[in-house]
């Protein structure tokens, strides 16, 4: 049996893949560096260059997002991360939380980022 592989379709699925990775990886430093200022263990300067870094690199994210022409299937497997992060989460909860938290702010909220 003969696999047809288009490379396009898995470059494009393989590209979305790690840069959704890379996303989720920056979202949690993102959330560690916010946690760090409140609890005053930064000095200004540590925060200054923190948020740098950090614009830096979404918008390194962003550029190779719109040269690639991934932003689509990033934006699938964020997707996708989301709902099985949920699942995870309501399968050891026992209850649908998200759910209903999502429900009394009265939309749809997501756990990703924005792409």
């Amino acid at each position: 049996m003969v696999v047809d592989i288009d490379e396009k379709n898995l470059k494009h699925g393989l590209l979305g893949l790690v840069i959704a990775i890379v996303e989720v990886v920056t979202d949690t430093l993102k959330a560690q560096a916010t946690h760090r200022m409140d609890g005053g263990s930064l000095s200004e300067e540590e925060i200054e260059r923190l948020g740098e870094a950090l614009m830096e690199l979404d918008n390194a994210i962003g550029e190779i997002k719109r040269e690639q022409g991934v932003s689509e299937a990033v934006q699938s497997v964020r997707e996708q991360l989301d709902e099985l992060a949920d699942t995870v989460i309501n399968d050891l909860l026992g209850a649908d939380i998200l759910g209903e938290a999502r429900r009394a702010s009265g939309g749809e909220a997501s756990a990703g980022g924005t792409a």
